[in-house]
């Protein structure tokens, strides 16, 4: 005679979350290093659940020593609380901006770092800093000419083709200046044997033009890189060590969401 559980309003709990999980794939392989550069598509929902998989994951071996996030600016963190701090006190701690960076999005995976009892610090250079690294020519020496042209294109492209010409020096240093501290905060938060994980948009992990190439050589070279696909292109040959490939995200014409906004006329 086959067994018959009673269907109890628990067990239909249980059997609907075990449905929901059996459509979300466990966090691949993360690798073994002192530093690993997880880089993910901001309105990916998959990306923000295995950004949370990876902190949980390493956490539970023992390994996490810090999630560096790009989501908040440099020299904010939440050294000192409790495992058991609230979220609206992390928030608080770290200046959290849910107008650029939903905290319903990202607040799960800094919360597993809290719950862990893992510092989680902001690498983002802070928004006073910006202005002057507009006008820093210095920042055009931290690549070379090959790579700053690709930097340029890249941005070009994130924009649409909509920014005017002048203004793309200045988008390039910006965003030089935002690895540069990304990558000081990430060189800070290392501890021997473990791990750090740094966390930002894909255009910032990649080799040739992002966070690596302003680590120190020998840190750069143990750094591992981890791309997120979202579907849509291949990722850039030699750009990363390992790719974790999610469904393509749909519904959103974002380059028609920002000639919106910059008051361009839709294309037809």
């Amino acid at each position: 005679m086959p067994c018959r559980l009673p269907v109890t309003p628990a067990l239909l709990l249980a059997l609907t979350l075990l449905g929901a999980c059996a459509h979300q794939p466990p966090v691949p392989a993360i690798p073994d290093a002192p530093l690993v550069l997880l880089g993910e598509q901001h309105d990916a929902d998959d990306h923000q659940r295995l950004a949370r998989d990876a902190v949980r994951r390493l956490a539970e071996q023992g390994r996490l020593a810090a999630l560096v996030v790009e989501m908040a600016d440099a020299g904010r963190d939440t050294r000192g609380l409790p495992p058991q701090a609230s979220e609206a006190q992390v928030r608080e701690r770290l200046v959290w901006n849910s107008d650029g960076w939903p905290w319903e999005r990202y607040g799960p995976v800094v919360m597993a770092a809290v719950q862990a009892g893992v510092p989680v610090i902001g690498g983002n250079q802070p928004r006073a800093q910006m202005r002057a690294s507009m006008q820093d020519s210095r920042l055009d020496q931290r690549l070379d000419a090959a790579a700053l042209d690709a930097q340029r294109q890249a941005i070009e492209r994130g924009h649409c083709g909509l920014l005017p010409a002048s203004q793309l020096p200045a988008m390039v240093r910006i965003q030089i200046a935002r690895d540069l501290s990304l990558a000081h905060t990430a060189t800070d938060a290392l501890r021997p044997g473990q791990t750090v994980l740094l966390l930002a948009g894909s255009g910032h992990v990649r080799r040739d033009l992002g966070i690596p190439r302003h680590l120190d050589p020998a840190l750069a070279q143990q750094a591992r890189v981890v791309w997120m696909q979202a579907g849509g292109d291949p990722v850039p040959a030699g750009q990363a060590d390992a790719t974790w490939a999610t469904p393509a995200v749909s519904g959103k014409d974002h380059c028609a969401e920002l000639r919106e906004q910059m008051g361009q006329p839709a294309r037809r």
